[in-house]
């Protein structure tokens, strides 16, 4: 057990960094054994930093120092010292040049920050704070200096060497050696440093920007792998005509290049002009890939593109501003998505994340601002709330200014922090001064945690043909936050008559012309809406597109859920009004309200399915019921196993009610033979799944047929995978079993492919047992090394797999925890990211949040936990 804890760090501490550097040049000896890094820096004292620092101190972890040169002059022991973690100079100058040597082991680093091995390859990922396991340098984002890298390796084993910018020179070396120099002229932070050495193969295309020039385009994989990266290729074209286009962004280097590697803890790292992806995000075709993998990767090839503006060119100067450049490059890569698909889908999608997920973070332990005060691991901060909430808030400042002002706001901000290391405010204030809004309450979306509920009553004065709408705003307190104070929400609004039309919301008697939606602006801890001129009580619509990242309280009848179903013109509320309407009756089965599923749910499941003309990607989202995390979430204290008994008792009810619906539509969305990712394809292709799917639920044996066909007949992964999940989640053992055999003798040489074998059985009931996940750790293909691996088995068994996960005797919260503790000595970054679901355990019932609790103990009690996983664990126990 550990006994000291680790340093927290404040905001309130920030100082600006004593000492600037302006140009780093580097040179990388790469050896099997090892490397040798020659670091050269250009170092000036700060003129900004109060007082005078006689020391220069810079950050490292497992270094091996060689030398240190100060204005070319070794020093002694006596001039500088190694403190493990620190590399003191003592009595610097005001200007001098600093030459460092230190000798690194990457193949040895299982923790995949810094410089490190991937299947042969060399690769690096040093945000938040990799760099100073590559030599000792200021490790801190507020440094920004122009890097110059020499990569030196074997040539036979390493042709391919790569670094930040461009290439400027190159050659032979002695013993089979060669060299590549790049230029990056950009100054940037050390965490988006990047070197890649590899035997690779190139995929290569051009793009022309807006300006006429000629971009040199580049993506790099394993050669087993060079017929999957056109559709990476295509989306980077397209995010970069994208951003030219709604943010006036031209990209500014000669080359962009995209490196895929097999062992990586993140999903992408957008370090300037050499992109490192994770292979699951930058790899795909029709055969391996399934549609799902198809948009992520889309959306994350946008995502780490649009950093070059939102995060390199304009980077955050602490990490306490991280969603600076995360929160707003979500958004932008949202609206992305939005465009080259549906955008209901997409807000569908990123609201059903937010209040599954996202809300539970701002609910639980490890509740933070958007801005946070504090940390002890920076690595334990890149969440939901940084990235989903922040995407949000941004989102939220665009509908306050509307589009053109919001633009006009984003180039101010480009055009004025160029090049520099900035904050939240700044941002806020560029939109403030493009726009002339006061955004000053809008800043507590940055500092105050939680989820604000918003409750929502109304009446309806008949005489005076008044609707009044009462709107009050809580925030519930969270760890080292209470009595918070009323936030500025957007909400929109919109009012339907009997007819189903939007009424006009006239805010005065004597008011023309007036919108059919509003987005009222509430700033108080209560509001109160008068509509004037209505002939009869309209059923509102409440909070529109998910305006803001807010619960609602309202009161809703089934009977209003069914009609907003029916006729919202609002696609995003008309999908939410079905999952109240199923929610709500699921949680009267738990409640033992009710003894059968209301047959109104079952109408209007027959009326989606029934009706063709309907928009069919929008029926393919309103067809899936709420989630089981989902349905915890919402409970005040989650019976586990009772949820999930309910939810499979309506899904028994609509599929036993609906199966001549459901094979019609499984018949009618059939696959023609070509593979399209068009929204009506994707969305044809999820309504057959989720049809077959329902239909396996119940142990239908004409269906199974069915599933067996499509799955040998599947000319795409998204039909494999739809029918191979299908079989997997049905009672039919033999043919289960005889579709996953199958299925992995076909893809067993493809990582990707198998790490989706490994996920469809770790997320099944049927299958998913504890014992047989312990088997899947055993079987030949499970890597402990590799990230991806582990998230497929114990990440989806603990996030995805409720019922088993969550049994009664805690056998499975045991079993996370000792996984937890096996992965910390090794990869602490995942071991943090594995232990988050135990951290609930006050959110679930008796017996499971006691021994939930337990389990957790069990890992705090670790001998040298790292870190990252004590303050988690430490803030998950405290009372």
């Amino acid at each position: 057990m550990r006994t000291s804890q680790p340093r927290t760090i404040y905001l309130s501490e920030y100082r600006v960094p004593a000492f600037l550097v302006d140009h780093v040049d580097l040179r990388f000896e790469l050896f099997e054994n090892g490397a040798r890094v020659h670091s050269t820096l250009t170092v000036r004292r700060n003129p900004e930093y109060p007082g005078v620092a006689e020391h220069l101190e810079l950050d490292g972890d497992s270094l091996k120092l060689e030398s240190v040169s100060l204005d070319g002059i070794e020093l002694g022991a006596d001039r500088y010292q190694d403190q493990g973690d620190k590399l003191v100079v003592q009595a610097v100058p005001d200007k001098f040049g600093l030459n460092v040597v230190t000798w690194i082991e990457p193949q040895n680093n299982t923790r995949l920050e810094g410089l490190y091995k991937s299947s042969g390859m060399f690769c690096t990922q040093c945000e938040a704070e990799g760099f100073r396991c590559i030599t000792f340098f200021p490790d801190r984002p507020d440094v920004m200096a122009r890097f110059r890298t020499r990569v030196e390796a074997d040539r036979e084993k390493y042709p391919v060497l790569l670094s930040n910018g461009n290439d400027v020179d190159r050659g032979e070396l002695a013993d089979g050696r060669h060299f590549v120099t790049w230029e990056d002229p950009f100054p940037k932070p050390c965490y988006l440093f990047a070197l890649v050495a590899g035997d690779l193969v190139l995929k290569q295309d051009t793009f022309t920007t807006c300006s006429g020039r000629d971009i040199d385009l580049r993506i790099y994989v394993e050669a087993r792998n060079a017929a999957k990266c056109d559709h990476a290729m295509d989306s980077l074209k397209r995010s970069m005509r994208w951003d030219e286009e709604v943010y006036g962004r031209e990209y500014d280097l000669d080359i962009f290049m995209i490196v895929a590697v097999d062992d990586f803890n993140m999903g992408a790292m957008e370090n300037k002009g050499l992109n490192i992806f994770n292979s699951s995000c930058v790899l795909a075709s029709p055969e391996t890939a399934a549609d799902t993998a198809f948009q992520r990767i889309e959306a994350i090839v946008a995502h780490e593109y649009f950093h070059n503006w939102s995060g390199n060119r304009v980077t955050c100067r602490d990490w306490f501003q991280l969603s600076l450049k995360e929160g707003f490059t979500v958004f932008r890569d949202a609206g992305f998505s939005a465009d080259m698909g549906s955008p209901t889908v997409k807000r569908i999608e990123d609201a059903t994340l937010m209040r599954t997920a996202q809300f539970a973070e701002d609910a639980g332990p490890m509740s933070h601002p958007v801005r946070p005060s504090s940390y002890m691991e920076i690595s334990n901060f890149y969440t939901l709330t940084i990235y989903e909430k922040g995407a949000e808030v941004v989102r939220m400042i665009h509908t306050l200014l509307g589009p053109e002002l919001f633009r006009k706001g984003s180039d101010l901000y480009f055009e004025r922090h160029d090049g520099q290391a900035v904050t939240t405010d700044d941002f806020v204030k560029a939109m403030e001064d493009a726009s002339g809004r006061d955004l000053g309450q809008f800043r507590l979306w940055y500092e105050q945690a939680g989820t604000p509920l918003l409750t929502v009553r109304d009446d309806f004065d008949s005489e005076a043909g008044i609707y009044r709408l009462t709107i009050e705003q809580a925030i519930p307190d969270s760890p080292g936050q209470t009595s918070k104070n009323p936030q500025h929400i957007p909400f929109a609004l919109g009012l339907l008559g009997s007819d189903g039309t939007d009424l006009p919301l006239r805010l005065f008697a004597d008011e023309n012309d007036a919108p059919s939606e509003r987005v009222l602006e509430l700033t108080a801890a209560r509001h109160e809406f008068e509509f004037h001129g209505l002939s009869e009580r309209p059923v509102p619509s409440l909070v529109r597109g998910f305006s803001a990242p807010v619960r609602v309280d309202y009161p809703w009848t089934r009977e209003q859920l069914i009609f907003l179903m029916n006729h919202d013109g609002d696609g995003f509320n008309r999908w939410d009004a079905g999952q109240r309407l199923a929610v709500d009756v699921i949680q009267a089965l738990i409640r033992g309200d009710e003894e059968g599923v209301d047959e109104r749910l079952v109408e209007a499941y027959r009326s989606l399915l029934s009706d063709p003309s309907l928009d069919q990607a929008l029926v393919a989202k309103m067809l899936q019921l709420p989630s089981e995390a989902y349905l915890v979430e919402l409970a005040d204290s989650a019976d586990a196993q009772a949820i999930h008994g309910a939810r499979t008792r309506v899904l028994d009810c609509l599929a036993q009610a609906l199966r001549g619906e459901l094979l019609e539509c499984y018949r009618r969305n059939g696959d023609d033979g070509s593979y399209q990712l068009t929204p009506e394809a994707i969305a044809a292709r999820s309504l057959r799944n989720t049809a077959l799917s329902w239909l396996l639920h119940i142990g239908d044996r004409e269906a199974c047929g069915l599933a067996q066909t499509q799955y040998q007949d599947a000319g795409n992964m998204t039909d494999r995978m739809g029918a191979l999940r299908a079989l997997v989640n049905s009672c039919f053992v033999t043919e289960r079993e005889a579709a996953l055999n199958d299925f992995y003798q076909c893809w067993q040489d493809d990582p990707q492919v198998v790490e989706q074998w490994f996920s469809v059985q770790a997320a099944s009931l049927q299958a998913g047992t504890l014992n047989h996940i312990r088997e899947l750790l055993a079987h030949p293909a499970f890597d402990w090394k590799n990230p991806n691996k582990v998230r497929s088995v114990i990440g989806v068994f603990a996030g995805q797999n409720l019922a088993q996960f969550h049994q009664a005797d805690g056998s499975g919260y045991i079993f996370l925890a000792e996984q937890v503790c096996r992965l910390d000595d090794s990869n602490p970054q995942i071991a943090a990211r594995l232990v988050s679901p135990l951290t609930r355990w006050r959110k679930f019932a008796e017996p499971y949040g006691g021994k939930m609790k337990q389990a957790l103990a069990s890992v705090r009690d670790k001998e040298g936990l790292s870190k990252d996983v004590f303050e988690i664990v430490h803030k998950s126990l405290k009372e």
